[in-house]
């Protein structure tokens, strides 16, 4: 199976424990290609911690997807100081899982993190990171990433954190992804991240208003989805440089509450659906846009790790 992979393989993967041998080979096999991704998952709980990665001490990416057998991650530890992309998808483990481990990577560029998780003051030594997506982890605040000058991109997703009050003094932020986060109603902070290039907002049902985008000179994309309380769009007026706009599963909103937006001089490309045929039908025939083919997520910022 590990023959040389096609210009397109972006990952190597295995579901189950292997034999150390087995580890040994992969691991050898792996330093030849040090852009792909070694990717685990486990189905089987035969995957309880990490020491497996004795075996890949030149590994730069690796991914651990849906192992909710994890006592540990202490295993991280073999893999060398300046691995670049690192994603811990831990399930439902049986316990909070400390982070400790992951203060080492102070190169890292990419990290994508899916609690239970503990120890998250880990976050505040990958000074190197460009991009961070957090899924069921709850901060309090932001001041953890105020270290993380040079962050590009930021999903959070899911969890209780409410307090963005810092977001504009976290990094370089390009991409803000804010996705269905219990608690949240006030997003005035986005207002002072001006270096922001596209933003993703979705399922935020107490989310009422939308803040004044005018210091945004760089916001060129905007994509709402399922904000049910956000009846108010006219705010996105203010966004100087708006070119592309999706707003989906919103079906409060009228034709009405849309056709504002034929007045944005810079809107060039706009895709709505707001419950029936008839009121998009509608929407289509106020703005006369053409649709917006952007997914809104990462595609155009690359891969930061890289």
């Amino acid at each position: 199976m590990l023959s040389p992979p096609d210009e397109e393989c972006r990952w190597v993967q295995f579901e189950q424990a292997l034999t150390d041998a087995d580890y040994r080979e992969l691991g050898d096999w792996l330093t030849q290609y040090p852009d792909l991704t070694l990717t685990t998952t486990s189905y089987d709980g035969s995957i309880t911690n990490f020491d497996f990665l004795e075996h890949f001490p030149k590994l730069r990416r690796f991914q651990c997807n849906a192992v909710d057998t994890l006592t540990n991650i202490e295993g991280l530890g073999h893999l060398p100081a300046d691995l670049l992309d690192l994603g811990l998808g831990l399930g439902a483990t049986r316990k909070k899982l400390s982070l400790a481990p992951l203060a080492r990577f102070t190169e890292l560029r990419s990290l994508d993190l899916e609690g239970p998780t503990k120890d998250l003051t880990a976050l505040s030594s990958l000074v190197s990171l460009k991009r961070l997506a957090l899924r069921a982890i709850t901060l309090p605040d932001l001041s953890l990433l105020l270290p993380l000058t040079e962050l590009e991109a930021f999903e959070l997703r899911l969890g209780h954190t409410s307090d963005l009050t810092l977001l504009p003094q976290i990094g370089r932020l390009r991409y803000l992804e804010l996705w269905m986060i219990r608690g949240l109603a006030d997003l005035s902070p986005l207002a002072g991240t001006t270096t922001l290039e596209a933003l993703y907002l979705q399922g935020l049902t107490q989310v009422t208003s939308l803040p004044n985008f005018a210091a945004l000179h760089r916001l060129r994309s905007v994509h709402l989805l399922g904000l049910k309380s956000l009846d108010d769009i006219t705010t996105l007026l203010t966004a100087p440089a708006l070119e592309r706009l999706s707003i989906f599963d919103m079906p409060h909103l009228q034709p009405a509450h849309l056709a504002p937006l034929v007045e944005h001089p810079m809107l060039r490309y706009f895709s709505a659906s707001i419950g029936s045929d008839r009121k998009n039908d509608a929407v289509e025939d106020l703005v006369r846009l053409p649709p917006n083919d952007s997914s809104g997520r990462l595609d155009w910022l690359g891969d930061p790790s890289r």
